[in-house]
């Protein structure tokens, strides 16, 4: 992989980490249309770090919101902040589970597997035009709601499923007002991905050549900066249910992925 293939790939992880487009889905894509031929492995290493840097976006699109959680931690008392820190892991526990359990299944399947990422991606498209039809409350999301929509991201893992679609077109159908539901989306995957970087370099999982440290950079840039763009773009969206758009995009990539495949 070259310096442009890895600011490409950035920018596509950037923009498809916040956008209900699946950015795991758009990273195989576009690895086939590249041409790269790595193996699923160090596919996914690269996935991972790039999804790091979209991770640090969100960090510092959230940084108020973030430290008034800290804050509110701090006064160990069982307020807002408190009970929205236990949502999180809440939601955070399916993810976890799965990804314990069937981490080498996953990984295998992050390797050109276009046909079923356009099965997920036509997924993902009804889901989008579902949560788009959803009246809009300002409902707050729940115990019982963090549950759900963290089993929505658990079956996220899939490549071709979007993570942010999934998880705020359940949290809409659920109920959640929409911009809680984005914002409750995009923090609870925090944790995820710290966690999964930190028990890659406890395991020795992520190991880069030295002729691939440049374009990892490269990468890692471009996701953040794309992602910083996405994030507040997404946000935006969701308030105006705009949702449907996306809908249809998924579908037609989807279909192509699908087509693309079985002639290949």
């Amino acid at each position: 992989m070259d310096i442009l293939e890895a600011i490409i790939l950035g920018v596509i992880q950037g923009l498809t980490e916040f956008l209900p487009v699946s950015s795991s889905g758009h990273l195989e894509l576009a690895k086939v249309i590249l041409g790269d031929t790595s193996l699923p492995e160090e596919s996914l290493t690269f996935t991972v770090v790039l999804h790091f840097a979209t991770a640090l976006s969100t960090l510092v699109i959230f940084r108020k919101e973030i430290i008034e959680i800290f804050k509110g931690l701090l006064q160990f008392k069982w307020n807002n902040e408190c009970k929205f820190s236990v949502k999180i892991i809440i939601s955070m526990l399916p993810a976890v589970i799965i990804g314990l359990l069937f981490e080498e299944e996953l990984e295998s399947l992050f390797g050109g597997k276009i046909v079923l990422v356009g099965v997920m991606l036509l997924l993902t498209a009804l889901l989008l035009l579902l949560a788009d039809k959803a009246k809009n409350t300002k409902k707050e999301v729940s115990f019982s709601n963090a549950v759900l929509i963290g089993i929505s991201q658990a079956i996220a893992m899939l490549p071709g499923i979007s993570r942010s679609g999934a998880t705020i077109s359940t949290s809409v159908l659920l109920g959640v007002d929409r911009t809680r539901a984005a914002k409750f989306s995009f923090l609870m995957v925090v944790p995820l991905i710290f966690g999964k970087i930190g028990k890659d370099l406890l395991s020795g999982d992520l190991n880069f050549q030295t002729s691939e440290i440049a374009p990892t950079i490269a990468g890692f840039t471009a996701a953040f900066l794309a992602g910083l763009l996405a994030c507040k773009w997404m946000i935006s969206l969701v308030k105006k249910s705009k949702l449907s758009y996306f809908s249809i995009y998924c579908a037609v990539i989807g279909s192509i992925a699908i087509g693309y495949g079985l002639l290949n």
